[in-house]
Formats: structure tokens, sequence, C-alpha cells
């Protein structure tokens, strides 16, 4: 933790849906809110004012997750702005669907690098910033618990893999009082999944409650892990579903 009161939050993908929740619920907490974003810079300088509006301070780094040398840099970059880093919310990631059979390397390459070795590479760089108190925290996907749809094998192969990471990671880390957790949208009314689209009435069945999430329940659940009451949960999967893999 770094020595003011004051944590320090770096969120990617944090322009837009559950990212940008994160963020802004972080925002409200008290936390300084570092973001990346890919292309939307527009959305991301919105999200910053509104972290600025909540008396905190706020910055938006342009970095593809694809690309290693700019996942390390924004979490390099995060900490030498703001003297400090206390939080990783590994948010970004890419949504490939379709049959197996009409993925091909540049697709499997492309959701690997996204999904699977951004969150990796920017736990890796966000450890050497964080001291006793730290917390990772992947978002992951109601269909790494289970998957109902054909044509999602590539996408839920690469969000199951967060778990290994996240078990491993909270053993590496542990001795260091660094947590690291992993949570579970299930649907959630974002851009990506609307809750009026065209799927959504078979999608809401799915669930036990019957609705879709909105990307501050999520939210909610990732700010309390990077709280205080949380000191004692690390290497573990909370599913925010409404019940879609009961």
């Amino acid at each position: 933790m770094n020595k003011s009161e004051v944590k320090v939050a770096l969120v990617t993908g944090g322009s837009r849906g559950i990212g940008a929740a994160v963020a802004l619920r972080l925002a409200r907490e008290g936390t300084d809110v570092v973001l990346t974003y890919e292309r939307d810079s527009e959305s991301a300088a919105k999200v910053v004012d509104r972290i600025r509006a909540e008396g905190r301070r706020g910055l938006a780094i342009k970095a593809d997750s694809a690309d290693v040398a700019a996942v390390t840099g924004a979490v390099d970059e995060a900490a030498a702005t703001f003297g400090a880093l206390d939080v990783l919310v590994n948010n970004a990631g890419v949504f490939l669907v379709g049959p197996a059979e009409d993925l091909g390397p540049a697709e499997f390459d492309r959701t690997m690098a996204v999904n699977v070795r951004a969150p990796f590479v920017a736990s890796q760089a966000a450890a050497r910033h964080m001291g006793n108190g730290g917390r990772i925290i992947s978002i992951g996907s109601n269909v790494a618990e289970r998957t109902v749809f054909p044509g999602f094998s590539l996408y839920a192969m690469s969000k199951t893999a967060l778990i290994g990471m996240t078990k491993g990671l909270a053993r590496d880390l542990g001795p260091r009082g660094i947590t690291v957790n992993l949570v579970h949208p299930g649907p959630t009314d974002t851009d990506a999944n609307p809750a009026d689209g065209p799927n959504a009435d078979m999608i809401r069945g799915l669930t036990a409650l019957g609705h879709y999430a909105e990307p501050d329940d999520i939210a909610a659940t990732v700010t309390y892990l990077t709280g205080t009451d949380a000191r004692y949960i690390t290497g573990t999967t909370i599913s925010v579903d409404g019940g879609f893999a009961a």
C-alpha cells in the first residue's frame, strides 16, 4: 500500500462497460484511478472527467493489450505518475466467437494475447510496484463456469485460463501481502451485450434471478475486493452472475 491513505488503481479497458463502472466506483470510494483504452479516446476522457468530478485524480493511457510493451508501459506510467500502485484490475478483453473450425491462428493469437497474456504481464509489472495490501483482480466470464452456447470454445478457454493464473499468482504473491482474485460476471447490460438485445430474453432465462446485471453490480464486488474487509480473500473466483452457473 502506498504511504498516503489514498489508493491508486489501474483499470485496463476502463473507457466503457464494466471497466468504466469499476473505475468510477473506485473513485467514489476515494481511489485515484488510471485507465487504459485502445481506440475510444473520447469515452476514456469522459470517464476521467467523472473521476475528477469525484475529487480524485484520473488519467487515461492509450494501450493495446495485445502489445506487451504497451501493457507494461501503462503499469509503470500509472505508478510513476501517481507515485504508487495499490490496485490492478485486469478488465480489458476481446470477444471472438464462432464455430471452432472457423477460428484460425489470428483469432487464437489475439484472444490469448489480450485475454490471457496481458493480465499475466500486467500482474507481473504491477507486483513490482506493490507492497503489503496490494490487490490484483481480473475480470473473467460466466462462460468459464457454464458454456451453454456453441461457438464459445476459444473465448471460454481464454477466460478459464485466468482461474489457474489467479491461483498461481495468489501463491506467489501471498507472502508479500498481495491478494489475487478473479470475478466472473454473468449477463451484464453493456454495449457488447445489451439487456434489450436480440438474444436477451433467452439469456435472462438462463439465470436464476431472471434479469441482467448492471455494470455497477460487478464493480461493487471488485471494489469490495480492494478493501481491508477482503484482506483474507485470495486465490479464489467470485461469480456475480445472477445464478447463471447454479
